[in-house]
């Protein structure tokens, strides 16, 4: 898996504060930043965080370059509708000798990795023999969720905020888990007060929306806190 943030809005804390102080100012728009210096801009933005007012968020935006992810984990990843997403095209590209890839439950199992490779071998085979005599579009029908794709993501930051609640979550799946980590890293490095609270409800609020899903981290933790020393 290869992620890069390769844009995003530029002094996107600035922009977050300027926006915020809009809401309750009458001076020019343009004059908005006159006097905010980094601490002033993210003392703003922590407030606004805490007050749950995060409308402002939205006008700062950041987009990713990401490959090597399976299928399987693109479309988990484009149910967060409120982004942009443009995705290699399986119509109009060959994936003649496609990359695949192996979730690490089956990989740790010389008998599930023997079968698993070999199934993607035999797919392979048959794409290429059906490429020959259909479209492409036609033969992409038999490729597997495992296969790879590269697709161009951009969200503003409330969006990502929403995506990292649920997919940094313990029972989001391995693959898209790890892709959030990835974002979430390169984000805080060019705006760290924008992500300050970003994550899992469970390490930002100490609360779980699963119910009964949960996965127990919450009270298994509590018990540790609870036990005797």
């Amino acid at each position: 898996m290869d992620v890069k943030l390769i844009a995003h809005t530029t002094m996107p804390e600035s922009v977050v504060a300027a926006a915020a102080r809009l809401c309750y100012s009458a001076d020019d728009p343009q004059d908005l930043l006159a006097g905010m210096d980094s601490a002033k801009t993210g003392a703003l933005v922590d407030k606004l965080a805490s007050m749950g007012h995060l409308s402002p968020f939205e006008h700062a935006n950041f987009t990713f370059a990401i490959s090597g992810i399976s299928r399987a984990t693109s479309h988990q990843l484009v149910r967060h509708r409120i982004a942009s997403y443009s995705q290699r095209s399986q119509r109009y590209v060959r994936e003649t000798d496609f990359d695949y890839v192996v979730p690490p439950r089956i990989a740790q199992s010389p008998e599930g990795q023997a079968k698993f490779v070999r199934l993607m071998d035999e797919i392979a085979r048959a794409y290429a023999e059906l490429a020959t005599v259909v479209p492409p579009e036609d033969a992409r029908y038999v490729l597997p969720n495992a296969c790879t794709t590269a697709i161009v993501c951009s969200m503003n930051t409330r969006s990502l905020h929403n995506f990292f609640a649920h997919r940094l979550c313990r029972r989001a799946q391995w693959e898209i888990r790890e892709l959030a980590e990835k974002m979430l890293a390169q984000v805080k490095e060019v705006a760290p007060a924008l992500f300050t609270g970003a994550g899992a409800p469970c390490e930002t609020s100490g609360t779980c929306p699963e119910g009964a899903m949960t996965c127990g981290y919450l009270e298994a933790k509590r018990m540790k806190e609870r036990a005797p020393k």
